[in-house]
């Protein structure tokens, strides 16, 4: 609470005087100056912000703010209420970031009613003791220092801190004692040089978020399992070979980053029923089983890319809630066709496997043909062998001694089956232009699914006007149109469109009256910017648009997606990525591998979504 000064102290001498118009000149410092104005609003706020000013020391006049009589106090009018410096009030927030400081004078123990102090990205070696005199301190950030030790006072001193952020350091230990901050929320102490976590810290029964990334630790302590209140733990990039079962008493946990380490097990997280993200990849993993899985139900997010698994059992259909599932670089040549049966799992991402089960081209199809696959093989094999007539020629399905058979005598659809399952699938054929007498039965059957996918079409088939009241999902990926017709428009029922490798490079405004839509696939096309329209469909949960030539990113059109779940921009030409895309908290998965920006780093986008857009957020101009 800041407190207000109120009267000049009688110790203080003035030259009172009226002002009758005119002004004074100013002399001395430019430099001073400025700072001496900045002084007198902190003196109202009670916050000051030195931050980016390319300072080597702390003035002392930083440090005396609310002792020393400002030099233009000494002379007021009492006709103006802005020179009544004496009405000021204790400084509360102090930012000093991003300067190049090398120390810190014991003289800030004279801001004692200071709650908030940020001192990174400077040059500080030490922290003087004096820091552990401000008892009101609830917020301190000294990350991004050379930093090799802390104060040994700090935690039974500090009983108000919240949140304390040391990352990116030179720390070898904490104190033993860090369990003493009772009131501690959020500690940072990733990217230091820790080989071990103090027991003490299990204490911190009020801890939501805990980052330990990027230091040397090859165990966790088993205390940590007193972390009650814990939703985010992250401690990537360090060797740890396995995990204390404790881990799995973490009853609040929503998020667990385990990435690049050494695990060789699925950690057992028994009681972790409320965990929405598990990261476990870049490890040894070799196999999950049911034990690992069944207390997850709440899991939307399962990471298991770069490890060794080479099977992946039925019991992940336990993951009910699942959404988001990444394979990437193992060793699965096939999958389970119960997968196919999780209707909440919207993305599966196999690169990188030696997939010899599944046809390629099937796994290239996206999602949704994966499943539809992977469903179509729950029927036993032996059953539609024993049902199909030996005599039958190649590719003829005979329907009590008629065939059935439309498109082409050897390379068409059966009729009775579009119309029983009211799927339309004319996938593969190489054709330009869909047979007459295929649309008719589609039309007549009013279809809800239309899939013609990898064939030779160069024209949005007007036909699909005729099916616009039923058609649900429809998936022209693989052919070689140039443009959509605006009379897509019509398809208003469409949840699902693909559209992805083809020639297109831009979309029709009709586009935007499909308020159905939830999913859009424009990947391997040849657009430079995603089109305006996309904005428009606030129904879109996934958006795919990875390899085109897309060189921005609107941030602002983005997060008015408020259901958009998941996007892909990777392999564009993408030089920089907004801050603001950080606001975009309803992405469960963003990918932006292989653009040409810089920030963030590799290291920031393989950590997951969640780390990634909290970065973009905190790089956010205030």
């Amino acid at each position: 609470m800041q407190n207000r000064r109120k009267g000049p102290p009688s110790s203080v001498a003035f030259n009172v005087r009226v002002a009758a118009g005119g002004g004074g000149s100013g002399g001395g410092d430019v430099a001073q100056g400025s700072l001496n104005v900045i002084l007198k609003q902190s003196r109202k706020s009670g916050q000051l912000n030195l931050s980016n000013r390319s300072l080597t020391e702390v003035p002392s006049s930083v440090w005396r703010i609310n002792i020393d009589t400002p030099e233009d106090g000494k002379v007021i009018s009492m006709d103006n209420a802005d020179d009544r410096w004496w009405e000021q009030v204790d400084l509360v927030k102090l930012i000093l970031a991003s300067n190049s400081i090398e120390s810190i004078s014991d003289d800030i123990r004279l801001l004692a009613a200071l709650t908030v102090l940020d001192l990174h990205d400077n040059r500080l070696k030490i922290l003087p003791d004096a820091v552990c005199e401000l008892k009101c301190l609830t917020r301190m950030n000294v990350s991004h220092n050379q930093l090799t030790e802390l104060p040994k006072n700090l935690p039974g001193m500090l009983t108000e801190i919240q949140l304390l952020h040391l990352q990116h350091n030179c720390l070898t230990s904490i104190p033993d004692d860090i369990g003493s901050f009772a009131k501690l929320d959020d500690l940072d102490v990733s990217n230091n040089k820790l080989k071990i976590l103090p027991s003490s810290i299990g204490s911190l029964t009020r801890l939501t978020k805990l980052n330990v990334a990027g230091n040397e630790l090859q165990v966790l302590p088993h205390s940590i399992g007193g972390l009650q209140g814990l939703k985010v733990l992250e401690a990537t990039h360090n060797q740890l070979h396995t995990l204390p079962d404790e881990i799995g008493f973490l009853r609040q946990l929503e998020m667990l980053y385990l990435q690049h380490n050494r695990l060789a097990h699925l950690p057992h997280l028994e009681h972790c029923s409320l965990l929405k993200e598990l990261h476990l990849g870049y490890n040894s993993i070799q196999s999950i089983s049911d034990e690992n899985l069944k207390c997850l139900q709440n899991l939307f997010h399962l990471d298991l890319r770069d490890n060794r698994m080479s099977k992946v059992p039925d019991e992940i259909v336990l993951l009910q809630s699942l959404e988001r599932l990444d394979l990437t670089n193992n060793s699965l040549l096939t999958l389970p066709p119960c997968l196919g049966t999780m209707t909440k799992l919207k993305s599966v991402i196999l690169d990188g496997n030696p997939m010899k089960g599944i046809r390629r081209d099937i796994v290239m199809r996206g999602t949704n043909e994966l499943k539809r696959y992977l469903m179509s093989r729950i029927q036993a094999p032996d059953e539609e062998t024993a049902s199909a007539p030996k005599s039958a020629a190649p590719g003829i399905v005979d329907n009590k001694g008629t065939s059935g058979l439309i498109g082409s005598r050897t390379d068409g659809v059966d009729k009775h089956t579009v119309a029983s399952t009211r799927n339309l699938d004319y996938c593969g054929k190489k054709v330009e232009d869909v047979p007459d007498d295929v649309w008719q039965v589609a039309i007549s059957s009013n279809v809800t699914i239309v899939n013609l996918s990898r064939n030779k079409i160069m024209k949005f088939p007007e036909k699909l006007m005729e099916i616009g009241r039923s058609l649900v999902e429809l998936n022209l990926s693989f052919n070689r149109i140039v443009q959509i017709e605006p009379f897509v428009g019509r398809l208003e029922k469409l949840v699902m469109l693909d559209v992805g490798n083809n020639l297109l490079t831009t979309l029709p405004d009709e586009i935007g009256s499909l308020q159905s839509l939830r999913e859009l696939m424009i990947s391997f096309n040849r657009f430079q910017n995603l089109p305006e329209v996309v904005y428009r469909l606030k129904k879109l949960e996934v958006l795919l648009a990875n390899d085109n030539k897309i060189e921005a990113i609107d941030a602002a059109g983005l997060i008015g997606l408020s259901l958009l779940a998941t996007l892909d921009l990777r392999n564009n030409n993408i030089a920089h990525v907004p801050p603001e895309l950080g606001n975009c908290t309803q992405l469960r998965s963003c990918q932006l591998e292989g653009n040409g920006f810089r920030q963030p780093r590799a290291a920031i986008l393989s950590k997951g979504t969640g780390p990634l857009l909290e970065y973009l957020r905190g790089r956010i101009a205030s």
